[in-house]
């Protein structure tokens, strides 16, 4: 099955909702910096050392209040190469067929509602990146993918961006996510696996385990076992890199419909595998342990 194939496969098999967006794009938001001083991505053609894929747990707004969390992303951000451009696909933009974000400065998209008002003032104006938006098309192949110019970065993009580039001067696209299907997901990766010799940081963004029903907010009641031993699982499948198992995680892995009621918030992290294969690189986790009692911090590095 070629790769075209396989793509329309997975939009044929792809949401059709925007999961996790629960609230507003404000019609007043502004930029810190006019559009005209704000430099573009400029992608060049593969002669970058191969940058490292990840998958990050982004949490919510109340993150950039969590010093040691904000500490954590800031050090993984000052320990990656820099990277030309960054991709992120977030939890937050489910849409089929793959959408392709805005590739010039617009307002933010505060997709969530009930934080006071300082949460809805939080900018982050990166450069847009045109031409990584066309070489993604250019991968994906003719028709395989839609442009959406008014639809600015999530929080979950920019949340874990202001902690570890809080300069926004790396040029930032986000897509969205086409399916919930794992293998569809894996095939996604894979066909934009090429951008990493290009210099651009593929992120995936979201939460191993997310159930809000069972949300701790003071962390008092401890990690309960359904989340350790899931998210346990999921360590060693992700150290042996084995995609059989985390494509079939809904059936196989302990504890997986108490951790995880929906699933958009678990696949980003089987984009970021496929983009990882075909090369020999170790798994690694720059940011573990609990937040919220059931919620893993577990975020992944391959690379």
């Amino acid at each position: 099955m070629n790769r075209r194939t396989v793509l329309e496969a997975m939009l044929a098999t792809g949401a059709t909702a925007l999961l996790g967006a629960c609230g507003r794009r404000p019609s007043d938001g502004k930029l810190t910096e006019s559009p005209a001083a704000m430099p573009q991505g400029n992608v060049h053609a593969p002669s970058s050392p191969l940058m490292p894929v990840t998958f990050l747990a982004h949490g919510s707004p109340l993150l950039l209040d969590d010093k040691r969390w904000v500490a954590e992303l800031h050090a993984w951000g000052g320990a990656l190469p820099r990277p030309k451009a960054i991709l992120v696909l977030s939890a937050h933009w489910v849409q089929s067929p793959i959408r392709i974000g805005a590739t010039t400065p617009v307002p933010l998209y505060y997709d969530f509602y009930g934080f006071p008002q300082r949460y809805f003032e939080v900018k982050y104006p990166s450069p847009g990146a045109p031409d990584l938006a066309q070489r993604v098309k250019e991968l994906l192949g003719k028709g395989m993918s839609t442009t959406d110019s008014s639809r600015g970065l999530d929080h979950g993009a920019y949340i874990p961006l202001i902690a570890m580039y809080p300069e926004a001067d790396i040029p930032v696209l986000q897509i969205s996510i086409p399916t919930m299907d794992p293998g569809a997901l894996v095939a996604l990766g894979k066909a934009l696996a090429p951008l990493r010799r290009e210099g651009v940081l593929i992120m995936g963004s979201g939460f191993l385990t997310h159930n809000m029903h069972a949300i701790d907010w003071d962390g008092t009641a401890g990690v309960p076992a359904w989340a350790s031993e899931f998210d346990a699982w999921n360590k060693d499948a992700i150290l042996r890199r084995d995609v059989d198992a985390l494509v079939k995680y809904r059936e196989i892995a302990p504890g997986v419909e108490t951790a995880l009621p929906t699933q958009e918030h678990y696949v980003p992290v089987l984009v970021a595998l496929g983009a990882s294969l075909g090369e020999t690189e170790a798994a690694t986790f720059p940011i573990e342990g609990f937040t919220y009692g059931s919620f893993t911090k577990r975020s992944v590095q391959f690379g």
